[in-house]
């Protein structure tokens, strides 16, 4: 079961998207110099799809929609994706993972986006071109590396 913490609209999470971040908690990953080790925990409300309609409701000029986190239960985030996609054609679906490679569990045709790699402090973020962390955007089933996007 996921549970979301809080949410916000972000514009630099994926690249040419106004993004519904959603921040899951329960991250069993636990990256040194997390931003956010609050969500470590097992707290918030669960996040199920009658919640993520309630969301896209209020916020109809986005256009994408983020799991920032869900590596506790990836079938659940999977679950989501698929029923997003399914529902709301329009709207891209992105995952932010702290994993090293993509779940199993995960049905990329799902997702449009997918990020992976735990934060590692000396590597750096996204931004920064000696990251560990890859971004990538999902064309035909499968994983198109465009992490360069993000370097300034």
């Amino acid at each position: 079961m996921l549970k979301y913490v809080n949410y916000d609209i972000v514009f630099q999470e994926v690249p040419n998207e106004v993004a519904l971040a959603l921040n899951i908690s329960g991250c069993p990953c636990h990256c040194p110099g997390c931003h956010s080790s609050y969500l470590w925990q097992d707290i918030g409300e669960v996040l199920t799809p009658e919640v993520l309609d309630q969301f896209i409701a209020a916020n109809d000029h986005i256009s994408c929609v983020a799991f920032m986190g869900g590596d506790g239960d990836p079938i659940e985030v999977d679950n989501l994706a698929l029923y997003l996609h399914q529902r709301y054609p329009r709207l891209k679906v992105a995952w932010y993972s702290g994993r090293t490679i993509v779940s199993p569990y995960i049905d990329i045709r799902h997702f449009d986006y997918i990020k992976i790699g735990p934060y590692i402090a000396h590597l750096g973020p996204l931004n920064r071109r000696t990251t560990n962390q890859h971004f990538y955007r999902v064309v035909d089933g499968k994983l198109e590396d465009i992490t360069s996007v993000f370097w300034h």
